[in-house]
């Protein structure tokens, strides 16, 4: 006897234990679903800086290498300073309001 599954399902098939005409169709996978971009903070900070304000956007689930990525479209659309560290993003000044707007737009739900 063969442990080829292709050869079992085809005796399967050919037992009559399907009506005449009849195929075995696989499932497609389904489409996943929009992904959770998760529930984003976005913070200020003047303390420890020098005095310098910074906008600190803290909560992320996707890769060090997509926050980067947004961080560089974050900081194109503010014309502002900024890094990605650690799981956050760091703005140069006060732009809670706008970055607020711009993530939404993204997609992502932010607690202001």
């Amino acid at each position: 006897m063969s442990n080829d599954w292709t050869s079992a399902l085809g005796a399967l098939l050919n037992s009559g234990n399907l009506p005449e005409g009849e195929e075995i169709k696989a499932e497609e996978p389904k489409a996943a679903g929009p992904k959770s971009k998760g529930r984003l903070v976005i913070s200020y900070e003047r303390k420890g800086r020098a005095g310098k304000e910074a906008t600190i956007i803290s909560g992320f689930t996707e890769s060090h290498e997509e926050v980067a990525k947004l961080a560089s479209q974050l900081k194109s659309k503010l014309g502002t300073g900024g890094s990605a560290r650690g799981g956050e993003i760091l703005i140069q000044g006060n732009r809670r309001e706008q970055l607020l707007g711009i993530l939404r737009q993204l997609g992502y739900q932010v607690n202001g």
